[in-house]
């Protein structure tokens, strides 16, 4: 009886914490409203690799498709040297419309990824919980339909980066690619 008493508080404790993890997901997601093309406007992460490439990152393209089975086909276009690159990731859909589950084949880390909030015509903002074997961290992006965004929601960026614990430091709004440059995504 005790032991069982025990093993309700302790699942009523850890259902109570996952519901205090302050992330929110969009009222009312509508997730087909989320595809076609995004730019990267914004981004912030209190990761190593963000620290050490921070310098030479810029605004990306990324194209959101929905898959047959409900799931989201991510595809990332960036810049990277003379030439770009394409990143493709399923973000699998989770029981909490908003929010995706994805598991990166090359680093082995699971990211726990949320539309935080969106108009779905302007401007998305999504928070993503990275856990590996060496420990977590938190990446904020903030993309929009244009390249330009304006500046009321570049600072709802900043302040909800920060509400996630992220320092200044840590908020990269991404300078745009040279458009008339060959060869750039």
């Amino acid at each position: 009886m005790h032991a069982t008493l025990l093993s309700i508080l302790g699942l009523a404790l850890l259902g109570a914490l996952r519901a205090q993890d302050g992330v929110p997901v969009q009222t009312d997601f509508q997730q087909d409203k989320l595809t076609g093309r995004w730019y990267s406007i914004g981004l912030a992460s209190n990761s190593n690799w963000f620290k050490e490439k921070k310098h030479l990152m810029k605004m990306c393209t990324t194209v959101i498709s929905a898959t047959a089975d409900g799931n989201l086909e991510v595809t990332s276009t960036y810049p990277k040297g003379d030439h770009c690159e394409k990143r493709n990731s399923l973000y699998t859909k989770t029981e909490e419309p908003g929010r995706f589950s994805y598991t990166s084949p090359r680093w082995g880390s699971k990211h726990d990824i949320r539309v935080v909030e969106t108009n779905y015509e302007e401007y998305a903002l999504v928070a993503t919980q990275i856990s590996k074997s060496t420990g977590s961290s938190t990446m904020v992006l903030l993309y929009s339909r244009t390249k330009e965004l304006s500046p009321e929601r570049l600072e709802r960026f900043t302040q909800f980066s920060r509400e996630q614990g992220l320092t200044d430091e840590e908020i990269l709004i991404l300078p745009r690619t040279g458009e008339s440059r060959r060869g750039r995504g």
